[in-house]
């Protein structure tokens, strides 16, 4: 039998007996013990996380983009996986605030490791010129407009007994966000 891993703050209730405290403590950090990774759900979290970053890898080593002058199939996508990603991520967690943290914390992490790779992956050019670099930031701010214009429904689905409907509300609201966000960053001053 497996030690009790709960603290003095964690909840008692036993529908948390199976969820692992990587997820319980509402962030995805490097488990206790080999068998967290076992778990659907901190799989579920790490690849939120982990999401946009790859497709900016796929992207910008692939078919890296040759211009700034307006947005690419690739930035859209990049946008909506930082959405996505959080979403999923968010979705893993119980309780509203652990939620909404995921989410957010997932969205910005994503964002971070997009921009990162977008900076690595522009090769010998420097500053905003770089194509990949540009993209990468342009559709992190879109991406982290639309998960924060979703937080109110991530907010519902994690007390709601259905939770993938409204998690599905949650990232589609966020990915319109985001192409609006795009659209008005692309079309320049008025």
């Amino acid at each position: 039998m497996p030690p009790d891993r709960r603290s003095a703050g964690d909840d008692a209730s036993p529908e948390l007996d199976g969820v692992p405290v990587s997820v319980r403590l509402g962030a995805v950090v490097p488990p206790e013990e080999p068998e967290d990774w076992t778990r659907p759900l901190t799989w579920a979290a790490a690849g939120g996380m982990l999401l946009a970053p790859l497709v900016a890898l796929a992207w910008f080593i692939g078919w890296p983009p040759r211009s700034v002058g307006g947005p690419e199939a690739g930035t859209w996508l990049l946008g909506a996986a930082i959405v996505v990603g959080g979403t999923l991520t968010g979705l893993t967690q119980r309780g509203a605030a652990r939620a909404v943290a995921a989410t957010l914390g997932a969205a910005l992490f994503a964002a971070l490791g997009s921009v990162l790779v977008g900076g690595l992956t522009s090769g010998s050019a420097t500053g905003i010129r770089a194509p990949s670099l540009a993209h990468a930031s342009l559709a992190s701010l879109a991406g982290l407009a639309g998960t924060l214009a979703s937080l109110p429904i991530a907010h519902r689905f994690a007390r709601h007994p259905r939770r993938a409907p409204l998690a599905l509300a949650s990232a589609a609201l966020g990915v319109a966000v985001a192409v609006l966000v795009l659209r008005l960053l692309y079309a320049g001053p008025a």
